[in-house]
């Protein structure tokens, strides 16, 4: 049965990376969802550089906290607790929402939880279910993570597989850079493949038939790298379709793999690369040829957001759960120790 969560009015700030987003929830009820994008600033670098995004958390996060209230109808003085992401992430910016929801929760005198960011995606594809969370086997892939977990209820999961290497978010837009594409490459590559033959280049399935549930991209990477230059021309959809292919096929495979070996029914996607549409299209077919349930976490919730942060801190405050204001931020955070 799912936990019950109306009780309290939560606050959320999300700032691991280079969004600055808000978001306020009545139990599992959005009110608001706000993100105020970085990538037009970091795309003259080819990537996030943490100085920049800090400073601009710090310019944007007020008025993103203000936009979400009068979205959600509500003052700060009607909020019931206040969450932020402490990790893992980039420390200059997991200090800025940290700080703020630590400063909002002392002067309200409210709760403050730390909310671990990926266990925020982990449970993204469940939000706004009737049944809550429920044992899965979830696919956790993004720029920094690819990870397989084992859910058996909240707060218990067991971690069965990870890169070795290269995230396969990494790896799109490592590839995506290659190829000349803008940043970042990752939805790039994916619009351009759409238009490619997904068998014209063999690329490696690094760790395909191992006997783990363990991941490596970056073997994938580097064989495209080598290819480029022997190619009198280079055909971008082709190049795209091949190597997008191949990094699916081994998400997929496994994925289903550990639903067999550990007996679930459910398949959790979530992460920024699952909305990837060839990832979607291949996990859906897989998991309806086997019987298994696949469960995918809405587009607004797959990259980096508050919303799933409000969820997992409303869960843990309908579980009792609050978080010391000495808690520290943990660039490095582990999903499960």
């Amino acid at each position: 049965m799912a936990a019950d969560t109306s009780a309290r009015l939560v606050v959320a700030i999300e700032t691991s990376c280079d969004e600055t987003a808000v978001a306020i929830l009545r139990g599992q009820e959005l009110l608001a969802s706000e993100v105020a994008s970085q990538i037009a600033l970091h795309a003259q670098y080819g990537g996030v550089v943490p100085e920049v995004a800090s400073r601009n958390h710090l310019r944007m996060l007020q008025p993103v906290i203000d936009s979400a209230l009068a979205k959600a109808g509500i003052s700060l003085n009607d909020v019931g607790a206040f969450a932020a992401t402490c990790g893992p992430g980039l420390a200059t910016s997991l200090m800025i929402g940290t700080s703020a929801a630590k400063a909002l929760a002392i002067g309200f005198r409210k709760p403050y939880l730390a909310i671990n960011h990926m266990e925020g995606h982990l449970l993204s594809p469940f939000f706004g279910t009737s049944e809550g969370i429920r044992p899965a086997i979830a696919l956790v892939v993004s720029g920094g993570h690819t990870l397989l977990v084992e859910i058996e209820g909240f707060g218990r999961y067991h971690l069965l597989g990870q890169t070795q290497d290269d995230a396969a978010g990494e790896a799109f837009d490592k590839v995506g850079k290659l190829l000349g594409l803008p940043y970042p490459g990752g939805p790039n590559v994916d619009r351009i493949a759409r238009d490619g033959d997904v068998a014209r280049f063999d690329f490696p399935r690094s760790m395909l038939h191992s006997d783990d549930f363990n991941f490596s991209f970056s073997g994938l990477k580097t064989a495209v790298r080598y290819l480029l230059p022997k190619l009198e021309t280079v055909s971008l959809p082709d190049v795209c379709a091949s190597f997008q292919e191949a990094v699916v096929e081994v998400l997929v495979t496994k994925t289903l793999r550990a639903v067999q070996a550990k007996r679930q029914h459910v398949v959790a996607l979530s992460g920024g690369v699952s909305c990837n549409s060839r990832l979607r299209e291949a996990m859906r077919a897989a998991c309806a040829a086997r019987g298994v349930e696949l469960l995918v976490a809405s587009p607004a919730l797959c990259t980096d957001n508050a919303a799933m942060i409000g969820y997992v801190a409303a869960l843990k405050l309908a579980h009792g759960e609050s978080s010391s204001l000495a808690s520290d931020i943990d660039p490095n955070l582990r999903l499960v120790a």
